[in-house]
């Protein structure tokens, strides 16, 4: 090899090592996010027949931080506006560190008013899905385990290798016999690599390299060589270890625990919708009984003023009088008690959307109102047996006790027999429990394999020679294939000792055992969710049927004491007791509308039918489809 030859040589790596080293970190970053993007992308295609784009990092606006900045609300720092809006210093340099983005999470949110920013419900989910710290480390946790998969599969790629490497060396020498003084020689020897590796899914074991040597004296006589040599190694196992079942395990598994986690994930955004709708009509739900409440104080209040008249005019007991005005002391400590529940629950909602909890952001007052006419349309009967006209039976005959039927049923509340068909073909942690079996049958398979005897066979190959400041005497090495140097090896490694080997091989059948127990569990604890949200469905729609009736009772009872009162045919408290009724009853209507809508989403969240997004949209199923 001539000289200009290994010239060319040396130079390539130090070449690939100043691109390796020129290469930015966003590059690095960006090598990464399409890496673990295909991968989620493939993973949720096969899991939910569909993709999400899971957005990981925080965009140019978020409604966070336009509530912040445009309501002057207070904070302690730049870090509460978001990561974009920590000042740069010789830690962070965000324009380095950080994607361009023009995308802002508060569009179409009028922030800069001065008014409170009503929300409706589907607003309310998608702010939850784009801000709740919870749901962002949902996502990014499954954005991990792409990575994960990744790296294992790496193990498979093709790898190259690159090294330079520069050493100096002196060495003493001993005076001679004609009395010359020692002295010391220093040398010099560059030798730059190249490197490719590769294994295969079947176990094989492939390397090779080039390696290139200059050797200078630096004293003396100042003598120079070359040194070049290539070199490459096989492995393959034949019995311990041989086959791809044994050798990509780590990478088959990685591969599952990602759909493990992309199945989690869909079952997370599922609970995670429930969760929001739930907190959203709560929150309408204590709004709606503050004004009750408010409403009862205006009515004790009237009824007290109206006693202290009737009292000073003779037509009333003082003590009648008193009982009014405790009651309306009673009521004003409910209502200031329903004020500050309101606003914690408020405040709590508010934290649990991801905005700050003194942002001014409230549900959509006329979202309840949506819910209590769906609710009316089925659930709303008549007085049944006391219906005006109709007979009523005798006081002593032995009343018959009528179960709840499906004769007013809402549209959601299916046959058992269909809701756990439903479930076990939609429940993803089910088909997960399911697979998990199947990873301790393949670990049954892996610890008999660890049983085996292990045999492998190898072979080297090298030509060339290296040089160093030692042999620079010595001719520049050369490439003769004709003087390769070549070598095999058979390795035997008899199972005559295999106590740990065999006890993970016992250990690896009792995990099965656990695994199919568990899926066991799994099934068994579906049945019974299943079951039980069809019960909580039905209990809804009775609480719902009789709280209709309560509160026209209520209201009627309200309107006959008053006037019965003005008559002097009622005492006050006829009056204080059915408007603590009405209150009741209404109060008590309210938390039978909001809990059948919540039980309609959990029951279809327990049947794994309730599509969710990462965006916080949803889409309810259809069960008029067959």
């Amino acid at each position: 090899m001539s000289p200009k030859t290994v010239r060319a040589i040396l130079s390539v790596p130090p070449i690939l090592a100043l691109l390796a080293g020129c290469r930015s970190a966003a590059s690095w970053r960006a090598e990464a996010d399409r890496r673990a993007e295909n991968l989620l992308r493939s993973a949720q295609d096969a899991v939910a027949g569909g993709h999400d784009d899971l957005l990981v990092e925080t965009p140019g606006d978020t409604l966070r931080r336009r509530l912040l900045l445009d309501q002057n609300l207070a904070s302690a720092d730049s870090a509460s506006l978001g990561i974009r809006d920590l000042p740069p210093n010789a830690l962070w340099e965000p324009e380095k560190r950080l994607l361009p983005s023009e995308t802002s999470l508060a569009a179409g949110f009028d922030t800069a008013s001065t008014n409170v920013l009503l929300i409706s419900l589907a607003d309310a989910v998608r702010i939850a899905a784009t801000h709740s710290a919870t749901f962002r480390e949902q996502k990014e946790a499954l954005y991990t385990a792409a990575l994960s998969l990744d790296l294992e599969a790496d193990g498979f790629r093709t790898a190259f290798s690159g090294k330079l490497r520069e050493a100096i060396s002196s060495s003493r020498t001993d005076s001679d016999a004609e009395g010359v003084s020692a002295k010391r020689d220093a040398g010099s020897t560059t030798t730059a690599e190249l490197g490719v590796s590769r294994k295969f899914e079947n176990g094989t074991d492939l390397s090779s390299s080039i390696a290139v040597d200059l050797a200078r004296m630096l004293t003396g006589d100042r003598e120079s060589a070359r040194g070049i040599r290539l070199e490459a190694s096989l492995s393959i196992p034949l019995l311990r270890g041989s086959g791809s079942l044994v050798s990509r395990e780590s990478l088959t598994q990685a591969e599952r625990n990602l759909v493990y986690a992309v199945r989690a994930f869909e079952r997370h955004k599922q609970s995670f919708t429930v969760e929001i709708v739930s907190a959203y009509l709560g929150v309408l739900n204590e709004a709606k009984q503050l004004r009750n409440q408010a409403d009862g104080y205006r009515r004790v209040i009237t009824s007290t003023r109206r006693s202290r008249r009737m009292a000073d005019a003779g037509r009333l007991q003082e003590y009648e009088f008193d009982q009014s005005y405790q009651q309306e002391l009673s009521a004003r400590n409910r209502w200031v008690a329903a004020q500050q529940s309101y606003q914690s629950t408020l405040e709590a909602f508010r934290v649990r959307l991801g905005l700050p909890p003194d942002a001014r952001v409230e549900p959509l007052p006329s979202e309840l109102d949506r819910l209590q006419t769906y609710a009316e349309s089925f659930a709303r009967l008549d007085m049944g047996a006391y219906n005006e006209g109709r007979p009523v039976p005798a006081a002593d005959e032995d009343p018959e006790l009528v179960a709840p039927d499906d004769s007013h049923a809402g549209p959601m509340e299916i046959s058992s027999e269909r809701a756990i068909e439903l479930a076990f073909a939609n429940r993803l942690d089910l088909r997960t429990a399911r697979d998990r079996v199947e990873d301790a049958q393949r670990a049954v398979l892996l610890a008999e394999d660890r049983l085996r005897a292990e045999v492998t066979i190898g072979a080297t190959a090298s030509v060339g020679e290296s040089r160093s400041p030692s042999n620079t005497h010595q001719e520049d090495a050369k490439l003769e294939f004709g003087k390769a140097r070549l070598g095999s090896v058979l390795s035997v490694d008899l199972p005559f000792h295999r106590t740990s080997e065999r006890n993970a091989y016992r250990e690896s059948l009792i995990s099965l055992e656990k695994a199919v127990r568990a899926y066991q569990s799994q099934e068994d604890a579906v049945k019974r969710e299943v079951a039980q949200k069809l019960r909580d469905m039905l209990e809804n729609r009775e609480k719902l049927s009789i709280q209709f009736i309560a509160l026209d009772l209520a209201e009627r009872r309200v309107r006959s004491t008053d006037l019965l009162l003005k008559s002097g045919r009622a005492e006050i408290r006829d009056v204080l007791d059915a408007q603590d009724a009405l209150l009741s009853a209404q109060n008590s209507l309210l938390s039978a509308v909001t809990g059948y809508r919540i039980g309609e989403l959990e029951l279809q969240a327990a049947l794994g039918v309730l599509k969710s997004h990462a965006d916080g949209s949803w889409e309810e199923f259809d069960f008029a489809t067959p």
